[in-house]
């Protein structure tokens, strides 16, 4: 997209001063509904409260809903026996795709069966995937597509085609996740208006306001803090920039701090010609294998932390943080500095050197603290949980809301001249916007298809193929969190995993050996396998496989970074650095860049680290 085109679309995304009153709005909104009990009523039915839980679709109460389904499940499969159905209700509106994979599978209330959409519903996830790759590159519809207005428009249009499927054609129940994980929609006669509402439920309200709300609240506190300065552009400043913001992006968010440094690499390489590579090394590093230290990094991690991972278990992913980044990293140091540096011209390289400026940092005062509490929100503010040290649950979207009022203080309280000198707009973030609509609704039909065939194709795979388990499940993982959304597809496979290990204590003391002996053993307070090899994570409702969960947490979060569409940073940070006239990779032109540097490197780290 060219400059004039992104300064339009930022212009189009509303002044500060109507973001400000839009926002004002949702306050407004939002303190009606809690007047009238709406969001109180939302949280009742998330936690599972029965004595509060409002009517579900169809005139069901949702305690009804949940005991049927709780006692059909129970009858349907013995493996499920020691999951706990309620526990699951709890889970949030940013935490609904992680539903317990028996709640698809299970036999829901009513007589009905649970069942996946056929195979081909696909198409319209794959056609807007398509859309995204080669509507740029076709030259009548080129300058079309650069309007956010057109893509929303195709993604829309994608999203409205799924919504259409479920609407007449789907026959079978599907699981309603939100405001709470544990009520079966049923289809209806006739047009199955129920059932298209419960997955754009699902889609829009229960994921897609969360991940846009989150992406909007870093993306525009950070424009709020310049970090300026021209410095010299050589492979060891830029590689230096990535290094910091790998560091950075486990613990402010891959988002944060993709938003953070950007545009001091692209004011910093603005003399150079060849940056388009510096860019997509960036992409790899800052917007995605940086954010694996902590589950705040990257919500796939934090959606895992929400399960019940221990919060300090992704800090044991160090090893494996520092192989991939430091390789890419010191990978892009020679690359520059042995092709692409040398090819700079000397007039560039001069006016480099002649227009360097000291490193200075504005806007930090007011916008640093909002920053961080952004991460409070996202770490205290969870429905699911109670506050620390009080038995409130906070209200549903009351998370989204502090976070808009921190955008809102960013607003007016920071300074407008930082912003005019990031030559911040909005489009970026409006671009993501558009297309992720439309993305989170198509995505819902393969995903229902994964969580019924996943346990099922992982262990005919490894059947056939002797890939080791870990193996397996870090490459599916990460396959399909490069065309897919990664948070989701990592709880998909994250209960995929579940389905492979006892769901209790009872369970794993009653497995035994071909010989007789006990297959699970305890020491110190751990469970692991007899023999020593295989150690559990204990989670909500069960334990995991260590290495199973270190193969999906690592293929969710490193190979986000296989295509634009991954992660959502990687996306805003096309949108800007194109912003700034970096010529920036199509979708596929940018797969190239990733099949041929970063592959080979997580190929080389799963043959190393996973056993």
């Amino acid at each position: 997209m060219s400059h004039q085109d992104h300064q339009e679309n930022g212009r189009k995304s509303g002044s500060g001063i109507g973001v400000v009153a839009a926002l004002l709005a949702v306050f407004i909104v939002y303190i009606a509904l809690l007047s009238m009990g709406v969001p109180q009523k939302w949280t009742q039915t998330a936690v599972g409260d029965p004595a509060h839980s409002e009517q579900t679709d169809g005139g069901q109460v949702a305690e009804e809903q949940a005991a049927a389904t709780a006692g059909e499940h129970a009858d349907h499969d013995d493996a499920h026996d020691g999951h706990d159905h309620a526990d699951h209700a709890g889970h949030d509106h940013a935490d609904h795709e992680g539903h317990d994979h028996g709640e698809e599978t299970g036999a829901a209330h009513g007589g009905g069966t649970v069942e996946p959409p056929p195979f081909w519903m696909v198409i319209p996830f794959a056609a807007l995937l398509l859309c995204i790759a080669i509507l740029p590159l076709i030259p009548a519809t080129a300058h079309w597509w650069e309007h956010n207005s057109s893509r929303f428009l195709v993604a829309a249009s994608l999203g409205v085609v799924t919504l259409l499927y479920y609407m007449f054609l789907h026959n079978s129940p599907i699981a309603a996740h939100w405001p709470g994980g544990h009520r079966l929609a049923e289809p209806s006669a006739g047009p199955n208006f129920q059932l298209a509402w419960t997955v754009f439920e699902n889609a829009i309200v229960g994921e897609y306001i969360a991940f846009i709300v989150l992406l909007f609240s870093l993306f525009t506190i950070t424009g709020g803090i310049r970090i300026s300065g021209d410095l010299k552009a050589s492979p060891f400043t830029n590689a230096v920039i990535m290094l910091i913001g790998a560091v950075l992006a486990s613990f402010i968010g891959t988002t944060g701090a993709a938003m953070l440094l950007i545009r001091l690499l692209l004011e910093t390489n603005k003399q150079r010609k060849f940056k388009v590579h510096t860019v997509v090394v960036f992409i790899f590093c800052v917007c995605n294998c940086g954010g694996c230290l902590t589950p705040l990094g990257d919500p796939p991690l934090f959606l895992g932390y929400l399960r019940g991972v221990p919060f300090s278990w992704t800090f044991g992913l160090y090893v494996e943080w520092m192989f991939v980044n430091l390789i890419l990293i010191g990978f892009y140091f020679l690359w520059d500095t042995l092709w692409f540096y040398p090819k700079e011209s000397k007039e560039d390289k001069a006016a480099d050197l002649a227009e360097r400026t000291s490193l200075s940092i504005s806007g930090w005062q007011v916008n640093v603290p909002l920053l961080f509490g952004i991460v409070a929100s996202v770490a205290l503010l969870d429905p699911s949980k109670t506050f620390p040290g009080t038995d409130w649950h906070p209200w549903v979207f009351f998370r989204e809301i502090v976070q808009l009022g921190l955008v809102f203080l960013s607003l007016t309280l920071g300074s407008k001249q930082v912003r005019l000198a990031n030559k911040f707009s909005y489009g970026a973030i409006i671009e993501v916007a558009a297309l992720f609509f439309g993305i989170f609704i198509c995505m819902q039909a393969p995903l229902q298809i994964l969580h019924e065939s996943g346990p099922t194709i992982v262990k005919t795979a490894q059947a056939k193929t002797g890939i080791s388990e870990n193996k397996l499940f870090f490459w599916s993982t990460g396959s399909l969190s490069s065309v897919l959304d990664n948070a989701p597809t990592y709880v998909v496979f994250f209960e995929t995993a579940k389905t492979l290990t006892p769901n209790s204590e009872a369970e794993l003391k009653a497995e035994v050996n071909e010989d007789g002996s006990p297959k699970w053993v305890q020491e110190n307070g751990q469970w692991q396998s007899a023999d020593g090899t295989i150690p559990l994570v204990k989670v909500s409702n069960g334990y995991l496989e260590h290495y199973l969960l270190v193969a999906v947490a690592l293929g969710s979060v490193f190979m986000g970074a296989m295509t634009y569409i991954g992660n959502g940073p990687n996306f805003m940070v096309k949108a800007i650095a194109e912003e700034s006239g970096v010529k920036m990779p199509s979708f596929f032109g940018y797969m190239v860049y990733s099949v041929l540097i970063l592959l080979p490197i997580l190929f080389a780290m799963t043959m190393i680290f996973l056993k």
